[in-house]
């Protein structure tokens, strides 16, 4: 967990910035999107892959819309398999076993190829924000793509971009979209090392709890087991006893 908390710490540093440049827009509805549910691929780690697939649910019911402007795509075995069950025919794709080896921006990189291929105005991403070893929060984040992000920054309330000296030998619909495609890169990075993260903290408290509990079940058990021997050697002993008056009776 320490090793991954240090990851997440260093993946933060590259998302900040773009918030702080484009902001964030979890509001977006009406628009063409991938909805991203960030899970892990194990269980055994308490309530974080059922707090995903349940805020993802939610997030679905909001938008009127949902049906014909989402597709779902799942990042972990565990969101696929419980969102399967309730909004199995908007799924496009699922990444599984990305947790084997370590997280890599490259690894990010090839999912965010995959995303983009349906051309769509937004992505959503759904992950668990780690905030210590036994807190973590489900978020959303949300990246538009060029032709959004270009409305809302010309709108008075976003128009952050001319605030900032762009130098450059490209269009600026070019340096946008080039912006727009490495900040979903990042924020999709940063989620997964945020979820890993979270599952291992998940895992070590729910792991420490099931430690517990066994110890305490032990414990009841071998008290049981303990008074159940003894009300056994003392009923035999009284049968022993009384046995052995009646001989001497005799």
């Amino acid at each position: 967990m320490k090793n991954a908390q240090v990851a997440v710490e260093q993946s933060r540093g590259i998302v900040n910035p773009f918030v702080r440049l484009f902001g964030d827009h979890p509001g977006v509805e009406g628009l063409q999107n991938v909805t991203v549910a960030v899970s892990s691929d194990r269980g055994l780690c308490g309530g974080l892959n059922s707090n995903i697939a349940k805020y993802t649910r939610a997030l679905l019911k909001m938008d009127p819309t949902t049906s014909e402007t989402t597709k779902l795509v799942s990042i972990g075995d565990k969101g696929r398999s419980q969102l399967m069950r309730t909004n199995g025919e908007m799924f496009t794709h699922t990444f599984s076993e990305t947790y084997k080896v370590r997280v890599t921006f490259a690894q990010a990189s090839l999912i965010t190829e995959d995303l983009l291929k349906g051309n769509p105005a937004a992505v959503k991403i759904l992950f668990n924000k780690f905030r210590s070893a036994i807190a973590f929060k489900p978020t959303l984040a949300t990246i538009l793509t060029p032709e959004a992000l270009e409305k809302q920054l010309t709108e008075p309330s976003g128009n952050r971009l001319d605030a900032y000296e762009i130098e450059a030998s490209h269009e600026r619909s070019d340096v946008l979209r080039d912006l727009a495609e490495f900040q979903l890169a990042s924020t999709l990075y940063n989620a997964m090392l945020e979820n890993n993260c979270s599952e291992h903290a998940s895992r070590m408290s729910a792991m420490e709890n099931s430690t517990k509990s066994a110890g305490e079940m032990l414990g009841k058990l071998t008290l049981e087991y303990n008074r159940k021997r003894q009300a056994t050697i003392t009923t035999e002993l009284i049968e022993i006893i009384a046995g052995a008056s009646a001989l001497m009776d005799a």
